[in-house]
């Protein structure tokens, strides 16, 4: 089952209702880690120490941490935590509270000076933002423009919708949503009652009702079973009537609850005193590394929260399309800007060459501020234009009707106007890049949406599932004729390498650099592996893996085709190839003759390794690569030699020495992939030129069809 790393709105409720204990505790320190993750520091008269940590990016928690869990201080303090440590050292915790039942938590602080409030939005992309006592933003994480909210420093906060709240309803209301509904009674309460798709679960099996049961088929004892089974869940966070426990499978943890949960009876667990404690040890200790990547997501009982996944990709569009309508306004209000320049030329041209002149005497910046100041009290044009000056930069800013206009002082009225129009093109280049990642989106959204409706209607009506037929081999999807092909990713480690894996399933890897051969030979080359290298200069370092890093190296034969295969790799990503040639030469050893150390006399340069004792050298090695995408058992664009890549990709195109550039190789092969497949979405998603372009050879190349 899939590791959770968010936590749910009645794990929010649950941790709200425990952290009221600590009202009254003095805040010491605020601590910002990677632009996501939150520490407050705070002193508590029983308690002595409280750490209070907030994680809104991939992971989404808050709670009270022990210090042995709380990661070490990190260096220089970024703006936004020196701005929380300037409003809230001193400070009184007054409290927490959560929004309706989304998953926002407001933390009050008050200090005689000025009262503060932390917004934590654990949903989406995730934010922090800082409230003043007028519930004014100071700052924030993110910047939020959509057409329903607004998180911006400098206005209002804005609450998202509140929610349906399921604990607080009361039966007539239940029955309502039931009856609208469409679907059945588990969906029902995971979307339209917003409890999830696992609390959604919990509920059915401790009321006795079947998940599945369509709502037309309801009863009203199946409401009245529900709505009794909500209540005495609504009771146990109330009253706090808690059970907290982590729950592991395979000994890997897995989740963590409020309460004990029928649905996870057949996992192990381990109780802890308050949710708080359960919550600090479960994201201290969970590994993710352990994931799959989600390739059994169909497999399981669990159904994959889709209607989550889609709301996500609906604010996704609904920011994108914010964001364009902010850069079409500040492209038109720099175009604006240089347009008010040139129709007030003698103006700009006037205090430019006033303060390019005092500046060529040697007047200080503060000393021409100071004179504009005094022009302004004598009621001159000029001087009364100028709002503010910037000595670091060299600027000064100018209003014209009502504008304000910078200035660099080193540049006349043209080139000012000339950099404000190259501004105002870099933004419309935004906006470009903002308009072809929300068709991006909109696609993912389909994609979502296609993946809901195949998931509903998997159930086999057939029952042939017990049959003898059920045992016949599956037919082999063609995956260039399908109109839809799901994404499934797993990224790996090796994979800013260069790599690819041989006919025999050996892992090879290459360096793109000198920095990366030195890393290969340094951190991944271990005794049982197999070190290759061209004799034409330029070449990178390959290394043939026999067991992973993980792993301890093992000793095993690698095939001869294997062997053939990294040769023809470190030729292929050679100079070799770059100087337009079509075959070359490469040697084999161990890692134990690959040294550092040069030959008395000698210089190694960065990348550079000295090579002692017999070489196994591989002659007239052809150059070959070819590139493909593959469909399973995960999508992605893979290159290397042809007796390796083709088997185990789609379809394929094979290159040779050539006169188009990698750019421009690398957008003939992905228009080629395109024709081919008939879900051309798929193919820009796993397959863009960019990515083809990291498995072409330096050089100039041609597809070999050609």
């Amino acid at each position: 089952m899939d590791q959770k790393r968010e936590l749910s709105s009645i794990d929010l409720a649950a941790v709200v209702s425990e952290l009221g204990t600590y009202e009254g505790a003095k805040l010491d320190k605020a601590y910002l880690y990677d632009d996501d993750f939150l520490r407050l520091k705070m002193r508590d008269f029983d308690r002595g120490r409280v750490e209070l940590l907030v994680e809104v990016g991939d992971l989404k928690r808050a709670h009270v941490s022990a210090p042995e869990n709380v990661p070490d201080a990190p260096g220089r303090p970024p703006n936004f935590a020196m701005m929380l440590r300037n409003r809230l050292s001193g400070a009184d915790f007054a409290g927490v509270e959560q929004y309706g039942f989304d998953r926002i938590l407001q933390f009050h602080f008050e200090r005689g000076d000025e009262d503060t409030t932390i917004v934590a939005e654990l949903f989406g992309q995730g934010n922090v933002a800082v409230l003043d006592e007028n519930n004014e933003v100071v700052d924030s994480l993110d910047t939020v423009r959509l057409k329903s909210r607004t998180v911006a420093p400098g206005s209002q906060y804005e609450f998202p919708d509140e929610r349906v709240n399921p604990l607080e309803i009361d039966y007539e209301t239940l029955a309502a949503h039931m009856e609208e509904s469409d679907t059945d009674i588990v969906r029902t309460l995971a979307t339209q009652l917003n409890f999830g798709g696992l609390y959604a679960e919990e509920v059915c099996t401790r009321a006795g009702v079947e998940k599945g049961k369509d709502i037309e088929d309801a009863s009203e004892e199946d409401y009245e079973a529900v709505f009794d089974a909500i209540q005495r869940l609504a009771e146990q966070v109330r009253e706090r009537e808690f059970d907290p426990r982590v729950y592991r499978e395979d000994d890997r943890l897995v989740d963590v609850t409020p309460v004990a949960l029928e649905e996870y009876a057949d996992l192990d667990s381990e109780p802890f005193d308050t949710f708080n404690e359960a919550v600090d040890f479960y994201f201290a200790n969970v590994d993710y590394e352990g994931e799959d990547g989600g390739e059994g997501a169909g497999a399981g009982d669990q159904r994959p929260d889709f209607e989550a996944e889609i709301e996500k990709q609906k604010r996704i569009i609904e920011q994108q399309e914010q964001a364009i309508e902010g850069f079409e306004q500040e492209a038109e209000q720099e175009r604006e800007k240089a347009e008010l320049l040139y129709g007030h030329y003698g103006l700009a041209d006037e205090i430019l060459t006033t303060v390019q002149n005092a500046l060529d005497q040697g007047t200080s910046w503060e000393e021409i501020e100071q004179r504009f100041a005094e022009g302004a009290e004598q009621g001159i044009a000029a001087a009364e234009a100028v709002q503010g000056v910037d000595p670091e930069n060299g600027m000064i800013t100018v209003e014209i009707d009502g504008t304000n206009v910078p200035l660099d002082a080193e540049m006349g009225v043209e080139k000012n106007a000339d950099r404000l129009y190259t501004e105002a093109k870099r933004i419309e280049e935004k906006k470009e890049g903002a308009l072809a990642a929300i068709e991006d989106t909109r696609e993912d959204l389909e994609e979502v949406k296609r993946r809901k409706e195949e998931w509903e209607a998997e159930p086999d009506e057939s029952g042939e599932g017990e049959s003898g037929e059920g045992d016949e081999e599956q037919e082999e999807t063609d995956w260039l004729s399908e109109p839809s092909i799901p994404i499934r990713k797993q990224e790996q480690w090796y994979e800013r390498f260069r790599w690819f894996r041989t006919s025999d399933g050996f892992l090879v890897i290459g360096g793109r650099n000198a920095d990366q051969n030195e890393e290969l030979v340094q951190k991944y080359l271990e005794g049982n592996d197999l070190f290759f290298h061209t004799q034409a200069h330029g070449g990178p370092v390959t290394v043939l893996k026999t067991s992973d890093p993980s792993e301890p190296s093992r000793d095993v034969d690698v095939p001869d085709q294997s062997k053939r295969e990294a040769a023809q790799f470190a030729v292929s990503y050679s100079s070799v190839w770059k100087d337009g040639r079509f075959a070359g030469e490469a040697y084999m050893v161990t890692p134990d003759q690959v040294s550092k150390t040069p030959e008395s006399g000698e210089y190694l340069e960065k990348g550079g390794f000295a090579i002692r004792g017999d070489r196994n050298y591989f002659r007239d090695v052809e150059v070959g690569v070819a590139v493909g995408i593959a469909c399973e058992p995960h999508t992605r664009v893979l290159g290397g030699p042809p007796s390796a890549i083709v088997p185990q990709v789609e379809t394929h195109v094979e290159v040779e020495p050539g006169r188009y550039a990698q750019n421009d190789i690398a957008k003939r092969i992905y228009r080629e992939f395109r024709e081919r497949f008939e879900d051309t979405s798929f193919v820009r998603k796993v397959a863009s030129a960019d990515l083809i372009q990291e498995f072409l050879p330096p050089g100039g190349s041609r597809m070999k069809e050609e």
